[in-house]
């Protein structure tokens, strides 16, 4: 078999077993906290740092258009945006699917991730929020395992877009 004939193993699979496994975690912790936790409870994890709380988020990322003149139109529109970018990112995961790197990881990721918020929005009308940080005076928006994920997914990329491309030609 000739060099130029080999073509090596699509990774595709175990990359869409990461977006997968991602999906999975952000369901357990959402459904752990909607089961144990009241709206508006919380249990400390590291006192004055991090608590596990439960909120329902209606808008986007901060709660952005969570109080919109028209929540309908705000959720189909999310959900509409959160399926193509999915979309996007599963073809995009199609055609680099045949290796792993830091890109392909990412894309799994956000995958996930996606899929994790729009289950919600799609199921529930709403997104389940449950980690809470606080560090010193500065309180972070309550979040979850889908949206570290996003965050993790776009970390990555950013990360893969500073590094040198390591299949570039080196100028002459």
């Amino acid at each position: 078999m000739s060099a130029a004939s080999f073509t090596p193993p699509r990774r595709l699979p175990w990359l869409l077993l990461i977006s997968a496994l991602d999906f999975l975690a952000d369901r357990l912790t959402k459904s752990w906290v909607v089961a144990h936790i009241p709206i508006g409870g919380a249990i400390p994890v590291i006192p004055r740092v991090l608590r596990i709380t439960h909120w329902l988020n209606e808008g986007a990322a901060f709660s952005l258009f969570a109080d919109s003149a028209s929540p309908h139109a705000v959720r189909w529109g999310l959900i509409a945006f959160t399926l193509l970018a999915a979309l996007a990112v599963l073809i995009a995961m199609i055609r680099l699917g045949s290796r792993f790197t830091l890109t392909t990881v990412a894309l799994a990721l956000i995958l996930g991730g996606a899929l994790g918020n729009v289950h919600d929005r799609i199921a529930y009308g709403s997104v389940v929020d449950f980690i809470e940080v606080h560090i010193f005076t500065y309180h972070w928006p309550d979040f979850n395992v889908a949206d570290s994920s996003i965050v993790t997914g776009a970390c990555l990329l950013l990360l893969d877009s500073l590094l040198p491309d390591r299949h570039a030609e080196p100028a002459s």
